[in-house]
């Protein structure tokens, strides 16, 4: 009998530790703003090529992005410019909070990718991020959310800059991720199968 009652005080503690989650990845500064505008940007070497081949491999990897089985009809390509070593996606996918049986909790997550190339160098920008959330099975009736309302630093953080709100928290912490995803995909890109400290790429801002 005591070992059951020692088991059912234990029950609460461990619930609490098990939904206790470090967000520290995701508070102050992880999604930065640039006069007012949430923008995303990464800067990386390409040893040994030059532009237009950096070009054809971002071409390529923003294609396979496009792709993706997330990926809604809002998806295209804006532009294709090789003289400046320029490409504009324009994406539309399904962000997913939680799936299971019964349960779907999703939204349209939408944004802008921009790769400009130059010799040896490549640099990228993800921003007029937005998202459509609560839609009716058709498609209508949902809220939309701009990123510079719902995710940054000042809509995100409580008072003390410690801890997400919890409206946009899922939103913030998947919008981080999804971004990480993208541009290590776009370095990995140029990745032959070596090991880590042998990479084709580094990171520059």
């Amino acid at each position: 009998m005591r070992k059951i009652l020692l088991l059912l005080l234990c029950v609460p503690m461990l619930v609490c530790a098990k939904s206790k989650r470090d967000d520290s990845k995701y508070l102050i500064g992880a999604v930065p703003e640039v006069n007012g505008q949430v923008l995303f940007q990464q800067t990386f070497a390409v040893e040994g090529k030059n532009k237009q081949q950096i070009y054809d491999v971002m071409k390529a990897y923003l294609n396979r992005l496009m792709k993706g089985e997330q990926q809604m009809k809002g998806t295209k390509m804006a532009m294709e410019e090789a003289s400046t070593g320029t490409l504009v996606g324009r994406f539309e996918e399904w962000m997913i909070f939680k799936k299971k049986p019964f349960v779907l909790d999703r939204t349209r997550f939408r944004y802008l990718l921009t790769i400009k190339c130059s010799d040896g160098k490549c640099h990228m920008e993800l921003t007029q991020i937005s998202y459509y959330y609560e839609e009716d099975l058709d498609g209508y009736n949902g809220r939309t959310y701009k990123a510079e309302e719902w995710i940054n630093d000042a809509n995100a953080l409580n008072k003390a800059k410690n801890k997400l709100l919890w409206g946009s928290a899922k939103f913030r912490r998947k919008t981080v991720d999804r971004v990480e995803e993208i541009f290590t995909g776009a370095r990995d890109a140029f990745e032959q199968p070596a090991k880590e400290e042998h990479r084709a790429t580094k990171l520059i801002e």
